[in-house]
């Protein structure tokens, strides 16, 4: 429960500074929890969406991708619970007038005991908060909060309405000219992808020719209006999900659900992190559909949080779609059952889920690549900020940099941009010494760079450094493309 609020903010104001990350609207004082991604942000966002992508839909069979709109038939949320279910239990504070989730209060009380060394007391309030939750206990929950004297970051006081519950979904008005009272025309922005993929499963499987078991994989934005939108980008009322829906016989969900909880924890892993600084949080309280749920968590710098979530769900979904739409939703399976020697025939699959939150692995794999390295020796003080990414994640692979702005060293410095440009994402920069051009590079986590000298002109080698451990040798130019393709395979 390791809580360091000085490296998140510190992460918080590099990704500024650097062009990773901004404030939305910022020159009219931003909007709460939304946030734009910068030149480099939005590259690094698309190389971990792209590694994603691959990882399901071409390293697998039997996994393919599709991209549903944004807006759906109003019915779609009915059908699956959001109008009438999607709540989160939500307290104010009477003196301030600030709303709390009421889960994320009781947390933040935990990790202030975490910080003054209560950790049993922690714990035992999070146990307690998770057991209440899972019976809707929601007056026990308040006594719970009024007992430890949990106290509002605005006001200092413990003077607390009752528990409520409160819907997380935007709705909107459908047609240019409808009124806002006008129930026929309410449509939502959707708060999570799933279900687009869900209303299009025989779509895909009588086109692709699908045979169970297989997924559907998609990657899109949704919209959740959330209570307390906080923590940077870990919370906010926009972001993007990546989901893959896995079509299972019945009976077979549960071999399935471990199969997708190790796989899962094995893509995070196969981009080099520490296992240490991941675990698996299984749910106390499941949705009224679900076999299993567990989250994936890492350990962020404010603390152990949900990255990823593997969810059995059942056949709940078709069922609630074919209940709603009054279309079939049946699958025949021609295989044969070895317990009955006849063909498993029709049935509704069963789904196991697993979605990923981009933006949290944004923030997971700025987190884990922040390093702030103290350099000093006894005749001179030095440091440096370095984002150790992935190789195959950086925004920039590559940075050329011509030793000095003529002798024909930018030629030759540009060309090998040329050659290299359509593999890979290169920079090229001539202002400032080489130190300070290596120095924005690390800021950028830019894996290899290379300086163009005077030898450069005889020999065609060029000085290759290395980001993480600095270290700097001579190469051969027609060997700089082999080097780096190879090390963001």
């Amino acid at each position: 429960m390791a809580n360091d609020s000085n490296r998140f903010q510190a992460i918080i104001s590099h990704c500024k500074e650097y062009g990773f990350i901004f404030p939305s609207s910022e020159i009219y004082d931003g909007l709460q929890a939304v946030y734009d991604y910068g030149q480099w942000g939005s590259e690094l966002k698309k190389n971990i969406r792209d590694y994603w992508w691959k990882s399901m839909t071409q390293l697998n069979d039997n996994i393919v991708g599709i991209d549903a709109a944004i807006f759906m038939h109003p019915t779609t949320w009915k059908a699956s619970g959001h109008v009438d279910n999607f709540n989160d239990p939500m307290i104010d504070n009477k003196d301030s007038k600030k709303r709390y989730r009421v889960d994320h209060l009781i947390e933040g009380f935990a990790d202030e005991q975490v910080a003054v060394g209560n950790k049993q007391l922690a714990e035992d309030v999070l146990s307690q908060m998770d057991a209440l939750l899972a019976k809707d206990d929601f007056a026990s929950l308040k006594k719970l909060i009024e007992d430890n004297k949990i106290k509002c970051a605005i006001s200092g006081t413990s003077n607390w309405t009752d528990i409520r519950q409160f819907n997380l979904m935007f709705s909107t008005e459908f047609g240019s000219t409808v009124s806002a009272d006008d129930e026929d025309n309410k449509v939502y922005l959707r708060p999570e992808t799933a279900q687009g993929i869900f209303v299009n499963f025989l779509n895909v499987q009588k086109t692709g020719r699908m045979k169970v078991p297989f997924g559907i994989a998609q990657i899109g934005k949704a919209f959740r209006n959330e209570i307390v939108a906080r923590q940077f980008i870990f919370r906010m009322r926009e972001f993007e999900q990546m989901e893959m829906q896995f079509f299972v016989r019945p009976g077979t969900e549960g071999e399935w659900y471990k199969y997708w909880k190790e796989e899962r924890l094995k893509w995070h892993l196969s981009l080099g992190f520490d296992p240490a600084k991941y675990r698996y949080h299984d749910h106390v309280k499941l949705a009224h559909y679900a076999k299993e749920a567990c989250d994936i968590e890492f350990e962020f710098p404010i603390g152990f949080k949900e990255v990823e979530g593997i969810h059995s769900r059942g056949d709940f979904d078709l069922s609630q779609h074919e209940k709603f739409s009054k279309k079939k939703q049946n699958y025949f399976d021609n295989d044969i059952d070895p317990a009955t020697g006849k063909a498993y025939g029709n049935y509704i699959p069963y789904v196991i889920e697993t979605s990923i939150g981009l933006d949290r692995m944004f923030l997971l794999v700025m987190s884990n690549a922040y390093t702030e390295e103290d350099l000093s020796t006894a005749e001179k003080p030095d440091s440096r900020v370095v984002l150790k990414f992935p190789a195959k994640l950086a925004p920039i692979k590559l940075a050329v940099f011509p030793l000095v702005k003529k002798d024909g060293l930018p030629e030759i410095a540009r060309n090998i941009i040329s050659d290299c440009k359509s593999s890979f994402r290169c920079f090229y920069e001539e202002k400032d010494a080489i130190g300070k051009r290596y120095r924005r590079m690390d800021a950028l986590g830019t894996p290899f760079c290379i300086t163009v000298d005077h030898q450069s002109k005889e020999d065609n080698t060029v000085t290759i450094r290395y980001r993480d451990s600095m270290q700097q040798e001579r190469i051969a130019i027609d060997k700089i493309k082999e080097i780096v393709t190879a090390a963001i395979a």
